[in-house]
């Protein structure tokens, strides 16, 4: 495999970051033989502007909390610092700008949002950026009908493989692929927790969340009076 340094991104509203979000995180590390996954929480989601975001500050410091035990996982704050509030292609036009040729990036998205990516912004360019994997849920059908002919001979269907094999195709790709896993079979939502939160059942907390950021969401009651 190439010697450059294998990162992850993973972006995304993270209100609250939960279970689910590190398990996402663990699996792919392993899976993909990642140096590093990259947390990015959205200064505001562009398709999630309907609905009131947690002050990106709340949110960082609950990814701070989830994630302190583990080295490969960071946080960066390139969307929170940015007041235009950027859409994913102009992020990771910056990313790759930051890190340079030294680094192979890896944009990681869940089974919804390749259901949508057709309405994101300029995502045919954006799906030529760099590798992508998309992460399945329990019992999603995975399909590319919606996208390009160019698109679909892109894909790399890797449901079902181990982490060697998983490593050894990526490692070996020539251009850009869209990696498709199903190694992730936890199956949490951020809006059923903030719904659980509004309607007082604080307990489901300690079940889909880190202890630490249980207990923040508790101190500073977030989510009690929010809209799913």
């Amino acid at each position: 495999m190439s010697g450059r340094k294998r990162i992850a991104i993973y972006g995304g509203t993270f209100d609250p970051v939960h279970d689910g979000h590190l398990a996402v995180a663990q699996n792919v590390l392993s899976l993909f033989a990642l140096d590093e996954v990259l947390f990015i929480p959205a200064h505001v989601a562009p398709h999630k502007r309907g609905r009131e975001v947690t002050p990106g500050l709340e949110r960082y410091a609950m990814l701070a909390l989830a994630t302190q035990s583990y080295e490969r996982l960071r946080i960066s704050t390139i969307e929170l610092d940015a007041p235009e509030r950027p859409y994913t292609i102009d992020t990771l036009a910056r990313l790759q700008a930051e890190v340079g040729p030294q680094a192979r990036l890896f944009f990681m998205m869940g089974a919804d949002s390749w259901a949508d990516i057709t309405t994101w912004r300029e995502w045919e360019k954006l799906l030529r950026m760099s590798d992508h994997i998309v992460v399945t849920r329990p019992g999603y059908e995975m399909n590319a009908e919606h996208v390009t002919e160019d698109v679909r001979e892109r894909i790399v269907d890797l449901r079902g493989a181990q982490a060697e094999a998983a490593a050894r195709e990526a490692g070996g790709a020539v251009g850009p692929k869209i990696y498709v896993t199903d190694a992730v079979l936890m199956d949490v939502s951020a809006t059923e927790i903030r719904r659980s939160i509004r309607e007082g059942r604080t307990d489901a907390l300690s079940r889909l969340v880190p202890a630490p950021v249980a207990d923040y969401i508790k101190k500073y009651r977030l989510y009690i009076e929010t809209e799913a």
